[in-house]
């Protein structure tokens, strides 16, 4: 997952929601847009055959799904929005040759902010 200015990581977002509860919450700030990788069931499989770092991710769909709605939740509960952008395993590969880049988490996120910034700037 993205901002879009940097990667986002869930520490941030957790320390973020330790802040509302402890009541220390900084001034508020408009909502940042997450782009946050996102897979369709039927690539699932195919897009972990592609990933050099496969044995991150979960190994079925619906463990990557639940996993995923939470990390939304939790984004969306601290004030931000999230962009869901799909990983295509036909174009995936292409985009990484392309940029000489590895079939990798960060290679996804890299992917995952550049769509979100092309398609903020269209709305």
């Amino acid at each position: 997952m993205t901002k879009k200015k940097a990667l986002a990581g869930s520490s941030k977002t957790v320390a973020k929601m330790k802040e509302k509860k402890a009541g220390t919450e900084k001034p508020l700030q408009p909502p940042m847009l997450q782009a946050m990788v996102w897979y369709k069931k039927e690539h699932y499989q195919q897009l972990l055959s592609l990933f050099d770092d496969a044995e991150l991710l979960p190994k079925t769909y619906a463990d990557w799904l639940t996993r995923a709605e939470e990390k939304k939740t939790e984004v969306e509960a601290a004030g931000d929005q999230v962009m869901k952008v799909y990983i295509d395993p036909e174009t995936f590969p292409e985009w990484c040759e392309k940029k000489n880049m590895p079939k990798d988490a960060n290679s996804r996120a890299e992917l995952a902010l550049e769509v979100a910034q092309a398609r903020s700037f269209s709305l």
